[in-house]
């Protein structure tokens, strides 16, 4: 567990509440779950690292491509996955076979591992980052020291 890590945890707390808005980064106002770690960037790095193009909800799942994954490999640094590493990006397979679409930002409450995401149809929450959740996991990363 690192200070840095804890804060980027603590900074994604306070976006929680935030209502479901594909698409949107904007705390308070209306977030979905790559909006969730802009905002968050922007608040521990300053200007995001690249421009966003659109996106569908599907995430480019009929052509099979991982844009999520690969952007979060050219601004993120790749790491090995740890139950005690608040901060640290979590990329999830939502369905076997499906691309990369969900991400979170690990936080801890007490003893137990949680993570901060943005869910549709419940905004910004803290959930536990129970088996299921784990087994979705694909790749751990963690946020620069400075913006590329």
């Amino acid at each position: 567990m690192t200070a840095r890590g804890v804060l980027i945890a603590t900074v994604a707390r306070k976006w929680i509440g935030t209502p479901y808005v594909h698409q949107a980064a904007t705390k308070g106002a209306g977030s979905d779950c790559l909006g969730l770690i802009r905002g968050v960037w922007r608040e521990v790095l300053g200007a995001e690292p690249e421009a966003v193009p659109a996106y569908s909800m599907d995430w480019s799942e009929p052509q099979g491509e991982e844009h999520l994954w690969a952007a979060a490999l050219r601004n993120l640094k790749p790491k090995q996955c740890g139950p005690d590493a608040p901060g640290d990006v979590l990329l999830f397979r939502m369905r076997q076979g499906a691309v990369a679409k969900h991400l979170g930002l690990m936080g801890r409450v007490d003893d137990a591992p949680s993570f901060i995401h943005a869910y549709a149809r419940h905004g910004v929450v803290e959930s536990p980052l129970s088996e299921p959740w784990q087994r979705r996991i694909v790749a751990c990363f963690e946020f620069p020291e400075e913006k590329n």
